[in-house]
């Protein structure tokens, strides 16, 4: 078979998406009727684009900032993840103080004292991110150094920052309250009673944003403390394996939420590759998630070169991710458990946490979605190999491409399109752009 490169006729396709998804986002963000994904005010379906400058708040200056957030907004993310507080662990001072000198507490380590300057500081980074039309998943107190601090000011003065944090940014539509962040510890009751206590603080004020929790690595989804259950709206499912074991563990969970793949390997950490990258972002939309964040070592930190490292492969190959799924009805896809849709070729499901499965990069799992009214079909393969399937399952005649997640290229496959009866088997070019052998399958059918 040979590919060739077509241009892509949505708009004569039953599972077209309508809606204009050019407009920005309608802050804050609410839950969909289903529970399966995140929509904003109008209802309009929000795919998570993420990025991870974790120590933003303590490293750059304003302006510094503002080219950070234009450079993201350019790349097509739409999400950041920052900490309100920063220490060591996350890239920050042993005094958690700004890069000149302003401190978030006129007290050390005192929760009580916040020093008016350094939440000023912080009001302007969120104007900011604002301006550039991104969600902001502010951590109020991450818990890789200031669980300690937290533990030690106790839950009064814990709810009573969660308070003060509320009122001072509860204004702001484009946040999601993001907790934890490697919280190893949450099984220790005094852990857990001082780190909710912030969240419920900011509950008291602030009705009007979601919540989220990071727990534990190498593997964990925010459903595993009990305790959170009440607080948190987003499933932050956070691993080092392959991603798609966690986020359908968290997709398939009796009290689900929408679920987020929140953290897995950062691009220039532990030998990653463009290659594993793209397989956490189509691993997790195709197991159901409402989205995913990418991270970058050298720009969750600010390493002194960080600037030289922004326009990367893993960060460019976001608005791939973006130009494929936000066209479709990406939402209304549900995951292929039980092989239904790709019948055979599929791989093998890596879901035992192992040394040999570690950051992604040996699976060689084909995760699929079906569009409940049979107008589409998605499957990504990491590796090559022919895959089947079984075309009843699409709901009329079905236009097939395959899309090159390296270089964002469709291309059209010899025969397209296909009846949709009996079982057919496709077989992708054998590198793409980037000489790796990750594809995307799309099947998108005339509805009769």
């Amino acid at each position: 078979m040979r590919a060739v490169i077509i241009p892509l006729l949505l708009w004569t396709l039953g599972s077209t998406y309508a809606a204009d998804q050019t407009s920005a986002a309608t802050y804050p963000l609410k839950v969909s009727a289903n529970r399966r994904y995140l929509v904003d005010q109008n209802n309009a379906p929000f795919l998570v684009a993420g990025d991870s400058p974790q120590s933003l708040m303590v490293n750059l200056s304003e302006e510094e900032a503002e080219a950070y957030f234009a450079d993201r907004q350019a790349h097509g993310f739409n999400t950041v993840w920052i900490n309100l507080v920063c220490k060591p662990y996350t890239g920050g001072r042993p005094d958690g103080t700004t890069f000149d000198g302003v401190a978030p507490f006129t007290k050390p380590d005192d929760l009580s004292t916040p020093n008016p300057a350094y939440f000023d500081r912080c009001e302007h980074i969120l104007r900011l991110a604002t301006k550039h039309g991104l969600l902001v998943m502010l951590d109020p107190a991450e818990t890789g150094d200031f669980l300690k601090v937290m533990v030690q000011n106790g839950p009064a003065k814990c709810r009573q920052f969660g308070r003060f944090v509320a009122t001072r940014y509860e204004a702001f539509d484009n946040l999601l309250w993001f907790h934890g962040n490697d919280y190893q510890d949450w099984r220790n009751s005094t852990n857990d009673a001082a780190v909710t206590a912030v969240a419920l603080g900011i509950k008291d004020k602030d009705k009007r944003h979601l919540h989220t929790i990071e727990l534990d690595y190498e593997i964990s989804g925010s459903l595993d403390d009990p305790n959170w259950a009440p607080i948190f709206n987003l499933c932050a499912s956070y691993t080092y394996f392959p991603v798609y074991a966690q986020v359908l563990k968290d997709y398939n969970r009796s009290n689900f939420v929408p679920v987020c793949m929140i953290e897995s390997d950062y691009e220039f950490e532990r030998n990653s590759t463009p290659a594993v990258l793209r397989r956490q972002e189509y691993w997790a939309n195709l197991s159901g998630a409402t989205g995913q964040l990418y991270g970058n070592e050298f720009t969750w930190t600010f390493k002194a070169d960080w600037k030289t490292h922004l326009d990367t492969p893993g960060a460019i190959q976001m608005a791939y991710v973006k130009a494929l799924f936000e066209p479709r009805k990406w939402f209304d896809l549900v995951p292929d458990q039980t092989h239904k849709v790709v019948t055979a070729g599929y791989g093998t499901f890596d879901g035992t946490p192992t040394d040999g499965n570690r950051f992604n990069m040996t699976s060689d799992y084909v995760t699929a979605g079906r569009a409940p009214d049979g107008t589409l079909v998605m499957a990504y393969m990491p590796t090559f190999r022919p895959i089947t399937v079984d075309m009843t399952q699409l709901c009329g005649p079905a236009a097939a491409q395959w899309y090159d997640p390296s270089c964002g290229k469709y291309f059209a496959i010899e025969g397209s399109p296909f009846p949709n009866s009996d079982k057919h088997t496709f077989i992708p070019p054998r590198h793409n752009a980037d000489g790796d052998d990750d594809w995307v399958l799309v099947l998108e059918a005339w509805k009769k």
